[in-house]
């Protein structure tokens, strides 16, 4: 056949180079002389337009399912479905909101090879910074940045348009404890939502992070009237999972505050019978089947707590009763971190393996703040000590 056109059986085909690749496309209809005639003049066309610089694919092939396995779109999907067998429920939950959100609406249609760093930074500028924080973008920036990762596992010299694309994110903010003078007013405060406070005292005298506390069940508490128990399971966006790391599966002696929440909570859920649970592994895949006792109950619906149910339906309401200023309830873990520090006497190295941080250097990073309110008077303490 003519140098660029071929038939295979009844089919006819046209073949040319085009970026280093040999492409082979069908022409519909069969293979009559007609057919065959007008595949040698689209086979000079397109070799004219590469030589020129002007081919288009999608214009002479737009059902190409080569055009369509070079779409940006098509590495996205490919790059979601191995993020879903690597990432917990909870955090694959937000990447792929994030992509179908931001990055499919504008980029999922285009040839990823196409995709212009001028143009990418143009959007991030012009669209996203108009509505997004820097936090977000920078997440979003991510998920295309592991796309083009993937797109050049077949395309060796294929350009990462993200390259040089740097988003600034502002400072942590620090933690925000509640003072003791807030923490009495917060226990002592009337409400019918006995086991929410409860859950919040726990909290705050224990330091667990709350979806830990959420997810304890007496099958976990190896002595009510010690305090003894052991984390070892989180609940997270309505999905119950075993701790975030294995450091974080630990065993507790709880403070007398914490262990009195323990007790009354055990008058009241102690003797329910277990319900059924799945709890994902820490492969995010393994799914086992465990009947518990959930230690905290919501007050009102007798369920467990899901999503921020205890944040928007108890805990708002009762810091304004309260006449404390708002924090989250992640707070109470910072509480007990921070009270522990200002004591000045508890060892960074115990603070760090009750709360399952991973090295003390995060806790004197992120939680080394003195709640002037509540420290130490340190010259006082110096003087006492060396007898001045």
């Amino acid at each position: 056949m003519a140098d660029g056109v071929e038939v295979r059986g009844n089919t006819v085909r046209v073949y040319f180079r085009w970026q280093g690749d040999l492409c082979r496309e069908p022409l519909p209809g069969s293979a009559t002389e007609r057919n065959i005639e007008h595949a040698r003049r689209l086979a000079t066309i397109i070799n004219y337009e590469i030589e020129a610089g002007t081919f288009d694919y999608a214009r002479h092939f737009p059902e190409s399912k080569r055009l369509h396995e070079s779409r940006f779109g098509y590495y996205l999907d490919l790059w979601l479905a191995i993020k879903e067998n690597e990432l917990a429920y909870s955090s694959f939950r937000g990447i792929k909101s994030k992509a179908e959100t931001h990055v499919r609406p504008r980029w999922g249609g285009e040839q990823a090879d196409a995709i212009d760093h001028i143009e990418l930074q143009d959007w991030i500028q012009k669209d996203l910074a108009k509505h997004l924080s820097n936090k977000t973008i920078k997440e979003i920036v991510s998920i295309m940045r592991q796309t083009f990762r993937l797109y050049a596992t077949r395309n060796k010299k294929a350009f990462d348009p993200t390259l040089g694309i740097t988003i600034r994110l502002p400072d942590d903010e620090d933690p925000d404890p509640f003072s003791r003078s807030e923490i009495d007013k917060i226990l002592t405060t009337p409400t019918k939502r006995v086991q929410e406070l409860n859950l919040i005292q726990f909290a705050l005298y224990d330091g667990p992070r709350i979806s830990e506390a959420q997810a304890l069940a007496w099958e976990d508490v190896l002595d009510v009237e010690k305090g003894i128990i052991r984390y070892r399971r989180a609940v997270v966006r309505g999905r119950f999972k075993v701790t975030k790391t294995k450091r974080s599966t630990r065993v507790h002696h709880l403070l007398k505050p914490a262990r009195e929440a323990l007790q009354e909570q055990y008058a009241l859920t102690g003797k329910l019978p277990a319900q059924p649970y799945e709890i994902v592994d820490r492969d995010n895949r393994t799914v086992r089947k465990e009947k518990l006792r959930l230690v905290f109950l919501n007050s009102q619906s007798g369920k467990p707590f899901y999503e921020n149910a205890i944040r928007q339906r108890f805990w708002k309401t009762h810091l304004e009763k309260a006449g404390v200023r708002y924090r989250s309830p992640n707070q109470c873990r910072h509480t007990f971190i921070s009270q522990m520090l200002s004591l000045g006497v508890v060892p960074l190295h115990w603070i760090s393996n009750h709360v399952g941080h991973s090295t003390i250097n995060m806790i004197q990073r992120r939680y080394g703040k003195w709640i002037k309110s509540d420290g130490q008077d340190v010259p006082s303490m110096i003087e006492k000590l060396l007898e001045l």
